[in-house]
């Protein structure tokens, strides 16, 4: 299927996926309110079940799968989050599962697909390096692939996210969405643009090896070098064979900023210190983005809180202000 995800693919997904995921909360910051001048709302996408948003994909395409497909088994290529939700919705449904990693994701979230059961091997040192390994066992082993983003059922499902910020804040104005793969992305702009045409979509990536933003300025998808950030979970390409993310991100985008790793830091700490809540760096680009002037609007926002697998080592380090966080973990 090569056609952009609707409005109507994205209510479907609602239905399919009711009672296999939670509709997380959406609340207003004070804080952040004051400094932005108008209401500013964060969804709470990181208190869904496995942690991420990635579950709401990860889910529909389970659900969509027949059932010659489920006794064939899924793989996927992932840097953490997505392994993580396929093994989750896999295990419900008592389908094989193989998760395809780099080395560049952190143990911790490769511990915690382990723990659901999942296959795991770890190939190379990028997405694009898992995403080969993918590939083959798709030619060899004939196990179906559910990609991270660019699958209509995976979009569609993401997409439920901005249904539910819709239904909590009808008259939003700006929805921030961190930008990877453009799954979120695509999927929560297909939503919002579906029912209130008049709101802005801002996407939020780091610096450090954006993908999508280097896609956009080339006129096409293209590779880049994946770098260690804070935001670990917006690491990877969008695929040379894109088909969906890139089109519709490129489309339904009103802008794409970038955000420095200590921009990336500052909007952990705020979630940490100011809102109590325990985010991950691609959760926090969106409060990072607000922080430093890079987001402005003329009326409610709402910020995408889009995971918490953090290391928690990592996590102290960022809130404590080490310069290089990293440091002993690497070690």
């Amino acid at each position: 299927m090569t056609d952009f995800v609707t409005l109507h693919d994205v209510q479907s997904a609602r239905s399919r996926i009711a009672g296999k995921v939670v509709h997380t909360p959406t609340v207003q910051s004070v804080a952040l309110s004051e400094i932005a001048g108008v209401p500013v709302f964060l969804k709470l996408e990181h208190r869904q079940t496995t942690g991420a948003f990635k579950l709401r994909g990860a889910s529909n395409a389970v659900a969509s799968l027949g059932a010659d497909e489920r006794n064939r088994g899924v793989v996927a290529a992932s840097t953490g989050n997505h392994g993580r939700a396929l093994a989750y919705a896999a295990s419900l449904e008592g389908i094989r599962a193989i998760i395809c990693m780099s080395s560049m994701v952190p143990q911790n979230k490769v511990d915690e697909i382990r723990r659901l059961g999942a296959e795991i091997l770890i190939v190379g040192k990028s997405q694009d390096d898992a995403q080969e390994e993918v590939d083959r066992l798709v030619a060899e082993r004939q196990l179906v692939m559910v990609p991270p983003f660019d699958h209509s059922a995976v979009i569609a499902g993401q997409g439920t996210i901005g249904l539910e910020m819709l239904d909590d804040v009808p008259d939003a104005a700006t929805v921030v969405v961190p930008v990877s793969g453009g799954g979120l992305g695509a999927g929560i702009a297909a939503a919002v643009k579906g029912l209130k045409p008049s709101a802005k979509i801002i996407g939020v990536s780091m610096e450090r090896g954006a993908a999508m933003k280097a896609s956009f300025d080339a006129g096409r998808p293209v590779l880049v070098e994946e770098m260690q950030s804070l935001a670990d979970s917006l690491g990877g390409g969008i695929g040379l064979d894109n088909r969906l993310t890139f089109a519709m991100c490129r489309n339904l985008l009103d802008d794409l900023v970038l955000l420095s790793e200590d921009e990336i830091a500052a909007g952990i700490r705020h979630a940490y210190a100011v809102e109590r809540e325990v985010i991950e760096g691609a959760a926090a680009v969106g409060i990072g983005a607000l922080l430093a002037g890079k987001i402005t609007s003329s009326g409610p926002v709402v910020l995408v809180l889009s995971g918490r697998n953090i290391d928690m080592e990592l996590h102290r380090r960022i809130v404590c202000g080490e310069r290089d966080p990293f440091a002993e973990i690497a070690a």
